[in-house]
């Protein structure tokens, strides 16, 4: 219904439009993602400032018409995550992992535990370096995928149950396969087995390390899973 609408969100993406404007992606608790327009925020005395950047948490204040996209009329810091600006390797991990919610999360069903979660990312990378890794971007992906209803099968193969003899991953099955299911597998060593689920299992502040080769097998498990069920390619993180 046409009106306002008062709203924690998260700045994941903000794209200039006509000569002082700027669109705005914004994921949000109970609204999902939204696009908006911030009208006159390029000039040098905006009233938004510089609180409409990317990966900025807010207090928005939006006016709702007929159309898809909604109007900022007021907007309050929450968390500006500076220091997260001043490492290039935490402005990537945060950029990937914006752009991850923003193209699995595109509805404006609402998914509190997903805003959660990227709160959470983008103040653990504010707050420390050391989280600016790939492990830690690949974890935040498989709990994405959990929070999405495409959590891998890795207990037991995902075709036919078996326990004991699991060699490979299947994007197509939707998890770890054995030796007799594994045609369209590829092969998925113990440590990064091991990694998934430690890294499902844990909170992302304690996302487990591991050597590229078991990071790359992971995210190629995560890309396949996503283009199979949710028909759907992200950007690689890729093991730096």
């Amino acid at each position: 219904m046409p009106g306002p609408v008062k709203t924690e969100a998260i700045v994941l993406r903000s794209l200039r439009y006509g000569e002082a404007d700027r669109i705005l992606h914004l994921y949000t608790p109970h609204r999902g993602r939204l696009s908006a327009i911030a009208k006159g925020v390029r000039k040098a005395r905006s009233r938004f400032g510089g609180r409409l950047e990317p990966f900025f948490r807010v207090d928005a204040l939006l006016h709702e018409g007929r159309s898809d996209l909604l109007t900022v009329t007021g907007v309050e810091t929450l968390a500006g995550h500076p220091r997260l600006r001043e490492r290039a390797a935490s402005l990537d991990v945060a950029a990937r992992c914006c752009d991850a919610v923003g193209r699995l999360f595109a509805t404006d069903d609402p998914h509190p535990g997903v805003y959660a979660l990227l709160a959470n990312e983008l103040a653990l990378l504010e707050a420390d370096p050391v989280h600016a890794t790939a492990a830690n971007a690949i974890a935040f992906r498989l709990k994405l995928l959990l929070a999405a209803g495409f959590a891998p099968q890795l207990a037991a193969c995902a075709s036919c149950g078996d326990r004991d003899h699991v060699v490979g991953f299947s994007g197509a099955a939707g998890g770890v396969v054995c030796g007799a299911c594994e045609a369209n597998a590829f092969p998925l060593d113990e440590d990064a087995h091991a990694f998934m689920v430690a890294a499902l299992g844990r909170p992302l502040a304690e996302a487990p390390e591991a050597e590229p080769r078991a990071l790359a097998q992971a995210e190629r498990a995560i890309l396949e899973t996503l283009e199979h069920h949710a028909h759907l390619r992200l950007r690689p993180v890729g093991a730096r």
